[in-house]
């Protein structure tokens, strides 16, 4: 986001997020470090009390969407923000994945963990899917689907593919200096992933 080195100021309504753009408000724990390499030793009370903090405390403005990014698993963190934003009826889950079955089999259980709780799933993206060369556009799988990918997964399970990100090297290079690929790289393949975030606004549109 290009936000290192920035600090949260505190008001009368509550902590001011760190704004991108005007349009764009961001709020993390790296914020509150002394220094980016300091590590985040806390347990789940401490997290989930941080957690509340971030959803309750903060002065968030009138938003379209709160997009909370988590960590892959099911743990404390994921149940605590069901928990806290039960009450604001949450649009639901996109859960992101690579197409090799090591990252599937996490995100199966991520799956089951929504199903439990009653999240629904927006959809699955597929990341990493493919390497397209910049000079002869060919597609090489880096990372092959050995048990079929995403696509299989969703199709076994009855839930939405959203979409394939192609792996570009050129969005690592975005996110180290903080600029947005979209206007960085907009010929890429991966920008295609805009027809992704269309159908995610549309699923939240019809349960609005």
């Amino acid at each position: 986001m290009g936000l290192e080195g920035e600090q949260v100021h505190q008001s009368g309504s509550g902590w001011s997020p760190v704004y991108v753009e005007d349009n764009l408000a961001v709020m993390s724990v790296g914020f509150l470090l002394g220094s980016p390499d300091d590590a985040v030793i806390w347990r789940g009370p401490k997290k989930n009390g941080m957690i509340k903090q971030f959803l309750r405390d903060v002065d968030w403005g009138e938003v379209d969407f709160l997009i909370v990014d988590t960590p892959p698993g099911t743990s404390d963190e994921h149940l605590s923000v069901i928990q806290y934003l039960s009450g604001a009826h949450i649009d639901g889950a996109v859960i992101i994945t690579t197409p090799q079955e090591v990252s599937l089999q996490d995100v199966r259980k991520e799956i089951n963990f929504c199903l439990k709780v009653k999240l629904p799933i927006i959809g699955v993206v597929e990341n990493m899917s493919g390497f397209i060369c910049p000079k002869c556009k060919n597609e090489s799988q880096i990372f092959p689907p050995t048990t079929g990918g995403a696509e299989k997964m969703c199709s076994d399970l009855g839930i939405p593919l959203l979409g394939r990100v192609p792996l570009d090297p050129n969005i690592g290079k975005s996110c180290d200096t903080g600029k947005s690929f979209f206007t960085e790289i907009p010929d890429s393949p991966a920008t295609l992933s805009t027809l992704i975030i269309q159908k995610i606004q549309e699923f939240c549109s019809q349960r609005h």
